[in-house]
């Protein structure tokens, strides 16, 4: 599924996706986010890295907000048209919105987002949605469903908690204030650093560190960490971990039984 406001490039194991529409601050609609699920499950098998990041001034502005208006944005559905289908036809569209964003826990590779200028709303939520997030020095995010009476919905909510605790997540939604990259570092939402004018390269050296990685123990990686969320109980991540390094054992071995 194309889409003329995502961009995909594939250079060897690293495959880039960047939200291309700089005039409207990469704001995102429904049309992208389905975009966005079906990139998520169609990352091959040799692509071990994606980067998410926007193209002009900001990573993501978040939602088009045209969406909220009666006109709503051509060719999407828009709010009101959501809010018709009743409580049932509101949960049905967002459960599909949300699978730009969740899909990426599922994706094989490791997905990286590159943050600069701003993520806001669902901009903010599709950096939670990746593994690791390194932004620019004037990077900043904030949650501001909040105050158009609304709360952040497009699987944010869970890897905002789990990174910041629940209480620093509940001030940074109900206030929707700026939370500068320094912060955003020392809080633990972002893992790294870098000015303006160093981002892209300090992208493509902390690339470089994950592919360094053999790929067989990152791409077990990823699943077994992401495991030890769900909140199943220690035996049931004990098992994870066994299971994990069975495979990783036997492909060492050739296959022999350990």
């Amino acid at each position: 599924m194309t889409h003329p406001h995502l961009a995909v490039e594939t250079d060897g194991p690293v495959r880039t996706l960047t939200l291309d529409h700089p005039e409207k601050r990469n704001a995102q609609t429904p049309s992208l986010w389905a975009a966005l699920a079906q990139e998520a499950r169609s990352v091959p098998d040799d692509v071990r890295v994606v980067v998410l990041r926007g193209a002009g001034e900001a990573f993501s502005a978040g939602i088009d907000t045209a969406m909220f208006t009666p006109e709503g944005v051509p060719g999407e559905e828009s709010i009101a048209a959501l809010a018709a289908g009743g409580a049932e036809g509101i949960q049905r569209g967002i459960a599909a919105y949300q699978e730009g964003f969740t899909a990426w826990a599922e994706c094989p590779a490791v997905v990286v987002a590159q943050v600069h200028g701003y993520a806001i709303g669902a901009g903010f939520q599709l950096a939670l949605a990746a593994d690791l997030r390194i932004a620019a020095l004037d990077a900043w995010f904030a949650m501001r469903e909040t105050s158009l009476g609304l709360v952040p919905d497009l699987g944010g909510t869970g890897p905002l908690v789990h990174l910041v605790g629940y209480a620093r997540a509940l001030e940074i939604c109900a206030t929707g204030r700026r939370i500068t990259a320094p912060e955003a570092h020392g809080i633990g939402l972002v893992g790294s650093l870098a000015p303006a004018a160093d981002l892209e390269e300090a992208t493509e050296s902390l690339v470089d560190a994950l592919l360094a990685a053999p790929a067989p123990a990152l791409r077990a990686l990823k699943p077994l960490l992401r495991g030890a969320m769900q909140g199943d109980g220690r035996e049931a991540q004990l098992v994870r971990e066994r299971e994990a390094q069975t495979g990783l054992l036997q492909g060492l071995l050739g296959g022999a039984d350990a």
